[in-house]
């Protein structure tokens, strides 16, 4: 088996990595590269601006740019007019205002034999320049800035677009002083453990938990929920997200620079400068092929004389007219733009994707393995079933319920008393807990006991009618907590961990994509099998050790080829390691061990986003190529016309820099709604 390579996961604020971000700004890391290719073209930096890999310095502004084009324009009004020493001062005006930065650039990596953009354009307008074509010099150069410029403000907003999201915080919050009044305050100073006041329709400026109040929160920006989601004393508040309607207040539980919202365009940030396998062969390919037309340029500008009769000053203007055309922006934009757009668009949606070889990986996988607990399930006990049994009445049974497992801590007790009516507080007395069997207490000078089997039967209440009704339930993996008194049984309560609501709709996403679903759970297998069963998947392995769940998935590489695995526990975390593409449960039980080890978090556990994430990683690599194959493509044709003589400089540099911008905004394509299509038959393939 092959080993997965790992990227950089979002640190924790305060571990000493200096990459905490701050309200509306992004702090301590500088965006990520876009391309850091050596054989890259220059003004994208590629390794020596030490920024965010685009050398801004080397391009002028749109006033100069603009300026530089009518100057061009002029010199060839001027050379058609034969007046040539204007016309000479006119192309050497343009190419002062517009590419003097690139020339000088050029000149250098020339003396350090980098044969990058730079140096093909310094060689292009010298060589014109020494064959009288100063138009021609000055045009090229203008177009080829101008086309760089609006290039690199498509990459910009881009890369960009997901720490705008940053802005969504405010930058002040409304802090709960002692006496009860509110103070407002910068965020940047508020400290964990301060408590907040949400006004409705107020954003949240922290993370934090609710401790009063009850509204309902947008939080699409955070989790890509489209839903509004309900809050209320204990739930968890994102920063960004909107309070919709009544005031909330909420202890602050993350600083500044550690809040989810931050902790996210981090992440991404780090996965915008992970390369993946396809961008780095294109990194590789550039890096051979520049060299390799730079050679051909040389010798059709020296042999085409001997060989083909051409004079040498049109085996010149030949060799400079492939040299433009074989500038490798094109090519090498091709990849970073289109994963970063689809990067962005899947965080954007809720699936914090850390890498390009991750999303590259995601398209090919051909099965994935769910945990049960917390994963297809909820991870929270719920009461799905209660009954009366014999003739005991179902309003007074519910009423006794609720009042003993309102007083026990136990989470089964939790989960009934959340599922019944809500009685008159403290109307039992002496309630007490019996360690391993349930509660007791006194309603109206009675004894009554809601506990499990084991304490029924100590009361001498259970029979085989019983007892067979407890194992059917059993069978369906729920526990099931029987109301007594001394006399007779009066209800039966059943508690289980429910499936997700969307659990068997995304189990049917993944089925018509072509990639099979399975459980791996250590829970009791006859649970598995109830659970797998409801959400439509069919193999389901129960009782298994985190390393019964690494040779499993062992098996499954080695059977069905890439296999996916999804967990939100730390027995999880081998598991989401040992798989080609680990994916993460975001959500409030979720562990961060099992969120830094996998490759693609959920943040708002919608089991429906991985398929989306499959769909996305497809469509991403059908656009890369198309790319790839349109910039080289491009060039080939080119490369004929030079060869036939027919090419011309401004017709290279057109077409090398329309290349470029054609293939950024194909790649910019990706941002609107990508990973969240439906599935569609071409998907599959």
């Amino acid at each position: 088996m092959s080993q997965k390579h790992h990227h950089p996961h979002p640190p924790e604020a305060g571990h000493g990595h200096g990459h905490g971000h701050s309200h509306g700004h992004a702090a301590g890391a500088a965006p990520a590269c876009a391309s850091t290719s050596t054989s890259a073209c220059s003004p994208c930096g590629h390794g020596d601006d030490g920024g965010d890999g685009h050398d801004h310095g080397a391009l002028p502004g749109w006033p100069r740019i603009s300026a530089a084009l009518a100057l061009a324009a002029g010199a060839e009004v001027a050379h058609w007019l034969q007046y040539d020493l204007p016309g000479m001062a006119l192309a050497v005006l343009a190419i002062a205002l517009s590419g003097l930065g690139v020339y000088q650039a050029g000149l250098q990596d020339l003396a350090r034999l980098r044969l990058g953009i730079n140096a093909l354009m310094a060689v292009a307008v010298t060589g014109a320049v020494l064959i009288g074509q100063w138009p021609e010099a000055a045009m090229v150069m203008a177009l080829y800035v101008a086309a760089e410029r609006i290039e690199h403000a498509a990459m910009d907003r881009a890369r960009n677009a997901i720490r705008g999201l940053l802005d969504l915080a405010p930058e002040t919050a409304d802090v709960v002083q002692a006496d009860g009044s509110t103070q407002r305050t910068s965020a940047a100073e508020v400290s964990p453990g301060a408590v907040l006041r949400i006004a409705a329709g107020a954003r949240v400026p922290l993370d934090g938990t609710v401790t009063r109040g009850l509204s309902a929160v947008n939080q699409a920006p955070i989790t890509g929920e489209s839903q509004l989601a309900d809050k209320g004393p204990g739930d968890p508040l994102y920063a960004g997200s909107v309070n919709q309607h009544g005031e909330l207040f909420m202890q602050v539980t993350a600083a500044p620079g550690s809040t989810l919202l931050a902790r996210i365009v981090h992440a991404v940030e780090q996965a915008q400068a992970s390369r993946a396998p396809t961008q780095r062969f294109v990194d590789r390919f550039a890096a051979v092929y520049t060299p390799i037309v730079f050679a051909l340029a040389l010798a059709l500008g020296v042999l085409a004389p001997w060989l083909m009769g051409w004079s040498w000053h049109q085996a010149a203007y030949q060799a400079l007219a492939l040299l433009v055309i074989a500038c490798p922006c094109a090519l090498v934009i091709s990849t970073p733009v289109t994963v970063v757009s689809a990067l962005t668009a899947a965080a954007r949606r809720g699936i914090l994707i850390k890498g390009g070889s991750a999303l590259e990986t995601a398209r090919g996988l051909k099965a994935i393995a769910l945990d049960k607990t917390g994963t297809l399930t909820t991870g929270s006990p719920a009461l799905v079933h209660w009954q009366a049994v014999g003739s005991a009445d179902q309003v007074d049974a519910a009423a006794a319920a609720w009042q003993l497992a309102s007083r026990s801590d136990h989470p089964v007790s939790r989960a009934i008393a959340a599922g019944l009516p809500a009685g008159a507080p403290d109307a039992a007395q002496d309630v007490r807990a019996l360690p391993g069997r349930g509660v007791e207490g006194l309603l109206a000078g009675q004894r009554w006991v809601l506990g499990n089997l084991r304490l029924v039967r100590e009361l001498g209440l259970a029979d085989a009618a019983l007892e067979e009704l407890l194992a059917t339930h059993e069978q369906q993996g729920r526990t099931v907590t029987l109301l007594a008194t001394e006399q007779a049984v009066h209800a039966l309560f059943a508690v289980a961990d429910p499936l997700r609501g969307h659990a068997a709709e995304a189990v049917a996403q993944l089925q018509a994509i072509g990639v099979q679903p399975l459980v791996l759970s250590g829970d009791n297998p006859a649970t598995v099998q109830t659970v797998a069963r409801e959400a439509g998947i069919q193999d389901a392995r129960g009782g298994l050790l985190p390393q019964d769940k690494l040779d499993a998935l062992a098996e499954l590489q080695r059977t069905r080829g890439p296999t996916a695995m999804t967990g939100d526990g730390i027995n999880d975390a081998p598991a989401l390691a040992r798989a080609d593409v680990g994916f993460a449960m975001g959500g409030a039980h979720s562990t961060g061990m099992a969120m830094e080890t996998a490759d693609v978090v959920l943040m708002n556990d919608d089991l429906r986003r991985i398929p989306d994430t499959v769909v996305l990683a497809r469509r991403a690599h059908r656009v890369l190529w198309q790319n790839i194959t349109l910039a080289l493509g491009v060039k080939a044709v080119f490369f004929i016309l030079a060869v036939l003589g027919l090419a011309t400089m401004w017709m290279a540099v057109v077409a090398d820099m329309g290349v470029s911008l054609a293939v950024v905004a194909n790649g910019l394509r990706l941002r609107a709604g990508a990973g969240t299509a439906p599935p569609r038959q071409g998907d599959t393939a």
